[in-house]
């Protein structure tokens, strides 16, 4: 069996994929290799995530703020829009049918309204 040619290895690198053991890059055939690994500080605007993830609240409150922060401001945004114009909407409404009623209130109406200012003032009394 000296005829055949030697077996082949086959490796498995620590990303998981196989290669040729002649084939394996430079840094893989010597010692292992060391991992240097930075922790850096979360950013400064970040504070809500943080203090989620400090009390042990977990990664559903650090998406809820994340989330629904900023759909809740445009949703409080635009309920303060619709009020706003609905509030202008009644107040040109009520100077329109403040303006006809006047504009065409007759001297009948003008008594009437006399009657009921004395009718109010005898009652307070």
């Amino acid at each position: 069996m000296t005829h055949l040619p030697e077996p082949t290895r086959v490796v498995q690198l620590p990303d998981g994929t196989h290669v040729y053991a002649d084939q394996m890059p430079a840094t893989f055939q010597s010692a292992p290799q060391v991992v240097h690994q930075h922790i850096h500080q979360a950013a400064p605007d970040r504070t809500v995530q943080r203090l989620a993830l400090g009390s042990g609240v977990g990664a559903g409150a650090v998406t809820a703020g994340v989330y629904f922060g900023p759909l809740l401001v445009g949703v409080l945004t635009a309920i303060a829009a619709n009020l706003a114009m609905l509030a202008f909407l009644a107040l040109v409404l009520a100077w329109g049918v403040h303006t006809v009623v006047k504009s065409t209130g007759s001297s009948e109406g003008a008594a009437a309204v006399k009657n009921a200012r004395r009718i109010g003032r005898r009652r307070r009394r």
